[in-house]
C-alpha cells in the first residue's frame, strides 16, 4: 500500500480523493453496523497523513508523466486508465480518477475524523491545501457527540482552513431508537452539533436510517426526527433504509421477538409521516442509495416538500399488484423510478417473474434475497 486508505465512504464523495486521518470508528458499538467490527480504533499521526499527502502529491505528477510517456500529452484520459489498471497499484487508478474528475474535492477518512486535535487537524488541513490549490471542498465523517465537544470557534476555525462539510450519522431522533441501537449520542447531541457547525459555516449532512424504530416505535421514530431535523436545518438530509445485516446485535434482537423489522410498504409509510412534518427547513433531502425504494423522493424541502409526498402517496396509492411488481423490479434492477414501469415491455418481464415466484411460494424471499446484495 502506497498510502493508506480505510474501507467506506459516502455515494456523495465518489469523485473525491480519500485521505485517511484516524483508522476505524473510536465508538463501533452501533447495533445495526459491521464497517468496523472487530477492528480497534487508532488514530494517525499528522507525520504520518503529511507523509500520505506528499505520497499521492507524487503519485499525480508521475501520472501526469506517464501520460505524456503514453502519448496523451499529461492528459487523464480512459487510454491512461487502461494502462493504469495492469502493472500499477489500485490507488494509481484512484488517484487518476481524482485528477480526470478536476481534483475538486477531499474526503477525510474514517468514521470519526473531528476526533483529532483541533490543532492537528488544522495543520492536515493546511496541509492538504498546499499540495492541492484546486481542492474546492473538504469532507469528513463524525460522531454528533465529538462535535458537539467542538467550541464554535474551533468548528469555524475548521472551516476556515478547509473543511466544508461534516457527514453525519443521526439515524433516529427519538432517544429510545436511539438507546434500543446503543448510539451512543442523545437526540440533543444531535440538535447542538448541528446547530453549531452550521453556525461555523460547515455545511451538515444528517443521515436518517428508515425503519430503525422496529413496529415498536416506527411512529415515535419518524415524529422525533423531523423535530430534531427542523431544530437543526442540516443542509442536506440523506434517507437510507434499515436491512438488518447478519452477526449484529439488532439481527439476535430479531430473533429473540424484540425487534420487529418494518415491510417495505411500511417503511414508506413511516417515511411519508417524517418528511410530513419536516416544516420551515430549506435543507435538501435526498435518498441516494439503492436500499431505498423510492430514489425519487430528493428535493429541497422548502421548495419541493408537495412533489415528495406526492411521489409517496403514488406508490402507496398502486394496487397490491402493482406495488409487489415495482418492489421485484426495484430490487432486480429492471426499474429506477416509478415512471419505469410505463415501459410495457419492462413491465411484463417483471409481471413474468412476479407470477412465477408466487406459483413457486417465493416471492418475498427473493425480493429479500435481492436487497440483501446491496449490503
Amino acid at each position: 500500500m502506497i498510502f493508506e486508505q480505510g474501507p467506506i465512504r459516502p455515494p456523495s464523495e465518489a469523485a473525491s480523493l480519500l485521505i485517511r486521518v484516524t483508522r476505524n470508528c473510536p465508538w463501533n458499538q452501533c447495533y445495526f453496523c459491521v464497517t468496523y467490527r472487530g477492528k480497534k480504533f487508532s488514530r494517525r499521526s499528522v507525520s504520518e497523513i503529511k507523509q500520505d499527502i506528499l505520497r499521492i502529491k507524487g503519485i499525480c505528477e508521475e501520472i501526469r508523466d506517464l501520460s505524456a510517456r503514453w502519448g496523451e500529452n499529461g492528459n487523464i484520459t480512459p487510454k491512461v486508465a487502461e494502462r493504469l489498471r495492469t502493472g500499477y497499484d489500485q490507488q494509481y487508478l484512484h488517484v487518476a480518477s481524482w485528477m480526470y474528475q478536476g481534483q475538486k474535492t477531499i474526503f477525510l477518512q474514517d468514521a470519526n475524523s473531528l476526533i483529532m486535535k483541533t490543532k492537528e487537524l488544522l495543520e492536515v488541513l493546511k496541509a492538504i491545501k498546499k499540495s492541492f490549490p484546486t481542492v474546492e471542498r473538504i469532507t469528513t465523517y463524525a460522531r454528533a457527540k465529538t462535535a458537539r465537544r467542538k467550541t464554535l470557534e474551533e468548528l469555524t476555525d475548521l472551516c476556515q482552513a478547509g473543511l466544508n462539510r461534516v457527514h453525519v450519522g443521526m439515524e433516529s431522533g427519538s432517544d429510545n431508537v436511539l438507546q434500543i441501537i446503543n448510539k451512543g449520542a442523545s437526540s440533543e447531541d444531535m440538535v447542538n452539533a448541528g446547530v453549531k457547525m452550521e453556525q461555523a459555516g460547515i455545511s451538515t449532512c444528517y443521515y436518517v436510517l428508515l425503519g430503525l424504530g422496529g413496529k415498536t416505535y416506527s411512529r415515535e421514530h419518524a415524529l422525533e426526527t423531523a423535530r430534531v431535523l427542523n431544530m437543526v436545518n442540516p443542509t442536506h438530509i440523506r434517507f437510507r433504509t434499515l436491512l438488518v445485516k447478519p452477526g449484529t446485535p439488532l439481527e439476535d434482537k430479531v430473533k429473540n421477538g424484540s425487534f420487529a423489522p418494518l415491510s417495505e410498504d411500511e417503511i414508506i409509510r413511516e417515511e411519508r409521516l417524517l418528511i410530513d412534518n419536516l416544516n420551515d427547513i430549506d435543507s435538501w433531502l435526498v435518498s441516494d442509495h439503492i436500499l431505498n425504494l423510492l430514489e425519487e423522493v430528493r428535493g429541497n424541502l422548502s421548495e419541493n416538500k408537495k412533489f415528495l409526498l406526492k411521489v409517496i402517496d403514488r406508490y402507496l396509492g398502486m394496487p397490491d399488484n402493482e406495488r409487489v411488481n415495482f418492489r421485484l423490479g426495484r430490487r432486480a434492477g429492471v426499474y429506477r423510478y416509478l415512471d419505469d414501469m410505463k415501459d410495457q415491455q419492462r413491465y411484463e418481464h417483471v409481471a413474468k417473474g412476479v407470477r412465477h415466484l408466487e406459483s413457486e411460494g417465493a416471492l418475498e424471499e427473493t425480493i429479500d434475497h435481492l436487497r440483501q446484495k446491496f449490503l
